[in-house]
Order: C-alpha cells, then structure tokens, then sequence
C-alpha cells in the first residue's frame, strides 16, 4: 500500500493533473491549427508547472529538458515524504526513480510500499527499474583505495541507472601505481573516467596526464589527521595541472556519476 498525503494533497493534485492534461491537449490542438510552431510548443513543454504537493514541488519535465528525470535526494527527508514523491512520480509513468543517499532503515520502509531495489554501499534506490539504452562510450570508475568504495559505488551505480556501461577499477592508487598501470588498456578506452581519491587526492592528475577524455575527480573524506575532511584532496585535485581534470564536491559520486552519464550520451540519437 502506498502513503498518500493528507486529502488536501490529494485534492491539489488531482485537480492540477487535470489542468495540466487541459493545457497540454489545448497547446497540442494549437500546433495542429497552425497557431504555435512545433518549436514554440517544445519551449512550452519544457517550461511547463512542476506539481506542488505541499512539501516538494515535483519537477515533472526535468527530463524533458535535462535529458534525465529528477533524482530524489533521501536525506532528511521522511520515508513518508519519499513515497509522496515516488507515488507522483510513478503517476507520471516516470521509470527508474533514482532515490540518493537513502538509509537501509528507509529502504526497508519504502520497500514494503514500492517496487524498490536498493543498493546499501551506494546508498541508492532505484523505483520501478527497467533496463536503459545504452551508448556505445565506457565510464571507467577508478578508486584509489577500498575506503574510497562507498563514493565509488555512488557514482558506478548512478551512472548505470542513467543507462552506461561502467567498469570498476578499485584499489588502484598511486601509492601502488603498477596497479593502474596494469589496467591501462581499460582506462584509455573509456569515454569518461571517474577518479575517486581521498589522502592526497593524487589520483586524478595521475589519470588525466594518462588519457584524453575528460576526468571527473572525487576527493573523499578518506584520510588521516590533517586532511580536513577532504579538503586537502579536493585543494589537489582543483590545482591539478592536468587539463582534461574537472572537480565534484567531496564525496560526491552522484555528481560525478550524473555528469559522466551526460557526456557519455553526447551525440547518442537515443
């Protein structure tokens, strides 16, 4: 059974659903008369009212034009917020609801009520999953150490739910580089790298100086004493003299998953 609002909610979103069909049937019937271009009717689409259902408004034509559905934030949010969210969604026929920095407590909750998969080292849930197209480019996620796992896993997964091939390269940081080194072959096949390092944050710059593409560096939190929580690999990562290298927030593999996916299906007709 799924958590419903309170009537009021519902209410307001039903009778919005209903304008929102009106307007669109009424702009589509515009278009065929000749009176608003197909061009001028996609502008309207794109710029179309979000659903407000009281505690979130609902981007519903995020995917229209970002290229990918809105992505559910988990964190502190209630189980019963996200199942709002997820049920509006689900209304719209929306697939592979994304659900990020979700608790395994929640998950539990949200999979009694929805059709959830969830993965605990990413922390991320996926709502109603159907395999994606995928583009012929490779995102490679290369991790440092195995303590950079989590974040790692954040970014391999969000990419594969937007519908990439992802290889996992892990525990291949400088401190050892033959590591790398041994996987060369992989690395420079790949559209897009993911480096994921803590410490010293060396690692991006390492694989920059090493392929074209471009590389998304994420500095975690992972380090000893005075990394300032990861502050001093992200500080390395941003000084990177390596040009191809841009920076995420820390531990932000999300991010860097979710930019990956969107370079990767550069020029893909899908």
């Amino acid at each position: 059974m799924t958590i419903l609002p309170k009537p009021v909610d519902i209410r307001e979103k039903t009778i919005g659903g209903i304008m929102e069909q009106n307007k669109t049937l009424a702009l589509l019937n515009s278009v065929k008369d000749g009176i608003t271009t197909p061009e001028e009717a996609l502008l309207s689409l794109k710029t179309q009212p979000f659903e407000d259902v009281g505690y979130a408004k609902i981007d519903h034509h995020r995917g229209l034009r970002h290229g990918i559905s809105e992505v559910v934030y988990g964190e502190g949010k209630t189980t019963e917020q996200i199942s709002g969210i997820v049920s509006a969604m689900e209304r719209r026929g929306q697939k592979n609801i994304m659900i990020t920095r979700l608790s395994p407590d929640k998950a539990a909750e949200l999979g009694k009520l929805h059709q959830l998969d969830y993965d605990p080292a990413s922390r991320i849930g996926i709502i109603m999953r159907e395999p994606a197209v995928t583009p012929h480019g490779l995102i490679v996620v290369a991790a440092a150490g195995t303590s950079d796992f989590n974040v790692a896993e954040e970014a391999a997964v969000t990419a594969e739910t937007l519908g990439n091939k992802v290889e996992r390269m892990y525990d291949v940081g400088v401190a050892g580089l033959h590591r790398l080194l041994s996987h060369l072959d992989i690395v420079m096949s790949a559209r897009v790298v993911i480096a994921v390092a803590g410490m010293e944050g060396a690692l991006a710059s390492v694989v920059g100086g090493l392929v074209a593409c471009p590389v998304i560096a994420v500095p975690t939190s992972v380090g000893y004493g005075a990394n300032f929580a990861g502050v001093s690999a992200l500080l390395t990562m941003l000084n990177s003299c390596s040009g191809n290298v841009s920076v995420v927030n820390i531990d932000n593999g999300f991010g860097a998953g979710y930019i990956s996916s969107l370079i990767n299906h550069i020029g893909d007709s899908t």
